[in-house]
């Protein structure tokens, strides 16, 4: 197998180490952090120490390199777009729920005031 843009070791262990495991998680801490009014900046945060844990999976499980700069950004990326879209998602529902004598939700990461 030969190294991509996007993945070291095969397409299939990038889709299952980092979009669905990584992104999982990501998209959950995403919700923990907008169910708490947490930050963007605490998610941000969040993101890199779990990438650390995506990018050693790679290399413990798929002989990966460990300390890579280009994969550890790629897997970055990837798990903070997953972890910004829990975090909009469940926010939306919170501002719609929370205050809904002003707001209503408008789609699935979004909300609009009442009466617009």
């Amino acid at each position: 197998m030969e190294n991509g843009l996007l993945w070291e070791v095969s397409i299939a262990e990038f889709i299952f180490v980092t979009m669905i495991l990584g992104g999982g998680t990501a998209w959950m801490t995403g919700r923990a952090v907008a169910q708490t009014w947490r930050t963007p900046l605490q998610l941000a945060w969040y993101m890199v120490i779990l990438n650390l844990a995506v990018r050693f999976i790679h290399f413990a499980l798929f002989n990966g390199t460990l300390l890579s700069i280009h994969y550890f950004v790629v897997d970055l990326l990837v798990i903070t777009v997953f972890a910004f879209l829990g975090m909009r998602f469940t926010r939306a529902g919170q501002i719609a729920g929370q205050y809904s004598f002003a707001f209503v939700r408008s789609g699935p990461f979004g909300w609009r005031q009442k009466g617009n």
